[in-house]
């Protein structure tokens, strides 16, 4: 096991986006969240830099990169990882983002955090409102709610699946690739993709 004898400044430099290089054997799906990552970084700024090795190989950061495509960025904040040796590239790039999963949310304090901010549409960094208002729901009421505003009409939903169920769900959602439009303005592929399925489903539900 490493250690660290000393702690180094990192040095933070701006890279042309087109001489990144994407890790072709990149294990993290990570499509569904570019756009959350886009509408962060385009409200808070490029914050957190992609860390790659000595030839320009995304180590972290591939959502990130896929962000700054999507908002059209032609220059992104990286810092290389020069240090490292090829096996510990491949322990960190999955070390970062398993870790990133042992987390979890203390859910009053969350909701807290949600109830106090009115200047964002949090819905649009992949927050759910059920979780603006459930921990306030016994002293609320069943009718209490939050003010409509003007809200972003695109939600998302978060799911766990067997990983049978997840290969079925999504050997579904490839049978539709040729079907699939934008729908009620969303961009996303693969929500268009599952709406898909589900629309035809249920057609098929109705006729029957």
């Amino acid at each position: 096991m490493g250690s660290i004898e000393e702690v180094k400044p990192l040095k933070i430099q701006e890279l042309d986006i087109n001489k990144l290089i994407e890790y072709e054997n990149n294990p993290r799906e990570n499509e569904e969240s570019v756009e959350p990552v886009a509408e962060s970084i385009k409200q808070f700024g490029f914050k957190v830099p992609i860390v790659i090795d000595k030839n320009n190989v995304i180590i972290t950061g591939h959502t990130r990169l896929r962000a700054a495509r999507l908002l059209g960025l032609t220059k992104v904040p990286t810092i290389q990882a020069a240090d490292l040796t090829e096996d510990q590239v491949k322990a960190f790039r999955l070390a970062d983002n398993k870790t990133a999963e042992l987390a979890d949310w203390d859910i009053t304090k969350l909701a807290n955090e949600l109830s106090v901010i009115v200047d964002f549409d949090m819905t649009a960094f992949g927050f759910m409102e059920n979780e603006f208002s459930e921990v306030y729901a016994d002293d609320f009421g069943e009718e209490f709610d939050l003010p409509d505003g003007e809200q972003n009409p695109i939600r998302t939903m978060t799911f766990s699946l067997h990983k049978d169920q997840k290969e079925l769900i999504e050997y579904a959602m490839s049978l539709v690739t040729d079907d699939i439009v934008e729908t009620f303005g969303n961009l996303q592929q693969r929500g268009n993709a599952l709406y898909e399925v589900v629309r035809q489903w249920a057609e098929q539900r109705k006729s029957s």
